[in-house]
């Protein structure tokens, strides 16, 4: 689906970074894990926090729509894409050392944060190691897996707040609870994490990185695309194991499927639509309420149009 694109707007975006960094009607599908989402109108990666101001600033003057994408690992797109700007911020990823503490960008991934850790002998990101998440994806949610979150090491951040306004923060001033934070209910966009971690045994930290990535890959289902775990933990009991109970592993509606190999993944198999992700996802839910009363709360955030 083409659309047609302000280029007053295109040009003044090519002002602020660069035309290598602007791209029209983006199909997101290149830039989510699921390889789902239409298009986007403009498609602009910045490199400097300087730029990501100013983006948002000119967004706010032409009262045009804006997104900002992560790094695609927790979300569905809809198949009829996003208007206006959409923002992405894959080449901010710079990750440094400060004593005891690790500085990373919003664009690094998690995953690469907990392998510098290991690198300088810093335990406390370990759990980390399987996230596919960015740094500015898992502030935004709190993630976790095996026990750890993202609360339990982070100190502070540097955000951008809606009218382009950098403000650094605690992180108690973020709410950050079981997978999630109140960064999307004020509109913030984050810049950077600052960790503070503990000094380590190299060869104990990586044991650990070890024993965690192998649980991963046995039981996950990693050789398709998928946004990862669908839905939130329920009080009291494991989405995949209500999943499983309920007879669904493995039913298909179109390309997706969920997992036969762990039941709280959903999978495109075959070329799958947003539009028939979100109808399994939807099933799924129906499905569990039905049969054990409870309801399952989407972990996963789908955003964009359908196709008209």
């Amino acid at each position: 689906m083409i659309f047609v694109i302000n280029h007053h707007v295109y040009e003044k975006l090519i002002s602020i970074t660069s035309e290598n960094n602007v791209m029209v009607n983006e199909p997101l599908k290149n830039h989510t894990y699921t390889r789902l989402g239409g298009a986007a109108d403009l498609f602009v990666t910045p490199e400097t926090y300087q730029e990501v101001q100013q983006i948002i600033k000119l967004a706010n003057q032409e009262d045009m729509p804006f997104t900002l994408l992560g790094n695609g690992s927790n979300l569905i797109v809809k198949d009829g894409g996003i208007r206006g700007i959409v923002m992405n911020l894959n080449k901010l990823t710079e990750i440094r050392r400060e004593g005891n503490k690790l500085i990373a960008q919003s664009g690094a991934r998690i995953i690469d944060v907990s392998r510098e850790a290991l690198s300088q002998k810093l335990s406390g990101l370990e759990f980390a190691c399987g996230i596919p998440g960015s740094v500015g994806g898992a502030l935004y949610m709190n993630a976790g897996a095996y026990g750890g979150e993202i609360k339990d090491v982070l100190e502070s951040t540097i955000v951008i707040d809606p009218n382009g306004d950098l403000l650094t923060l605690d992180a108690s001033e973020l709410d950050l609870e079981y997978r999630r934070s109140n960064i999307p209910d004020k509109g913030y966009i984050v810049l950077e994490g600052t960790f503070t971690l503990k000094v380590g045994d190299h060869e104990a930290i990586k044991a650990v990185m070890d024993d965690l990535t192998y649980k991963r890959e046995s039981k996950q289902p990693l050789e398709y695309p998928s946004c990862g775990s669908v839905f939130k933990r329920p009080p009291g009991y494991f989405a995949g194991k209500l999943i499983q109970d309920s007879g669904l592993q493995g039913t298909q509606i179109g390309g997706a499927q969920v997992s036969l190999k762990h039941a709280g993944f959903i999978v495109n198999k075959d070329n799958a639509t947003a539009e028939e992700y979100i109808r399994l996802i939807r099933h799924v839910q129906a499905t569990v309420k039905e049969k054990f009363d409870v309801s399952l709360e989407r972990e996963v955030r789908i955003i964009g149009e359908d196709l008209n």
